[in-house]
């Protein structure tokens, strides 16, 4: 049986200190140490992958918390079921006790426990997720509501956009050289030509 550890933070200037330290307080040297620094929104990390093809039956996995696995607990419970089951390997997140898969309480094993554990947390995340939306969803109606509007800020019509408007409504100039007299697409022209006709 051997002890490896898996470090991950986000990007190269954040400090790998804190996971380190708390490694080494255990009793993993440096040398059993997997780091990468880089997002954790997919499994295609390269000492990650280095430490899954390292590691055998028996073997135990530390990490500090379930985030420096992964970021989407759905992913992270397909990693987890393929560590745990597939290579047979004990898995210990240091900051979540239930979620260390070598012990037993009352005759349920640890692997049990840990896979119902990130399975609630995935269906917590899932909720969290859809709610998150519908709040912004929500918030973005009242305030339309309200008046304010999203998206880029509207042109400021040019000082000569009314004289070209006149132009324009006379059939004097076409809608192409009224675009190009006010400095705008044929598009904002368009619309400012609606605008103007729904408060004459």
């Amino acid at each position: 049986m051997a002890e490896y550890a898996y470090i991950r933070v986000s990007s190269k200037d954040q400090n790998i200190a804190r996971q380190v330290e708390a490694m080494l307080s255990i009793g993993i040297t440096k040398k059993q140490m997997y780091i990468d620094k880089q997002s954790g929104k997919d499994f295609n990390r390269k000492n990650y992958k280095k430490l899954v093809r390292k590691l055998k039956e028996g073997d135990e996995l530390y990490i500090k918390s379930i985030d420096r696995l992964g970021r989407n607990y759905d992913e992270i419970l397909d990693e987890w079921r393929n560590l745990t089951r597939n290579k047979n390997v004990d898995i210990i997140v240091l900051d979540f006790p239930l979620l260390d898969t070598r012990n037993r309480v009352n005759g349920v094993t640890g692997k049990f426990i840990a896979d119902l554990v990130l399975q609630i947390l995935s269906y917590v995340a899932q909720i969290e997720r859809e709610n998150t939306k519908q709040r912004q969803a929500e918030g973005i109606k009242i305030a339309m509501k309200n008046g304010v509007s999203f998206g880029r800020p509207q042109k400021e019509k040019p000082n000569n956009f009314d004289e070209v408007y006149i132009l324009w409504k006379e059939e004097k100039i076409s809608l192409r050289e009224a675009s190009r007299r006010t400095g705008v697409s044929h598009h904002t022209f368009s619309k400012w030509i609606n605008e103007t006709r729904n408060i004459e």
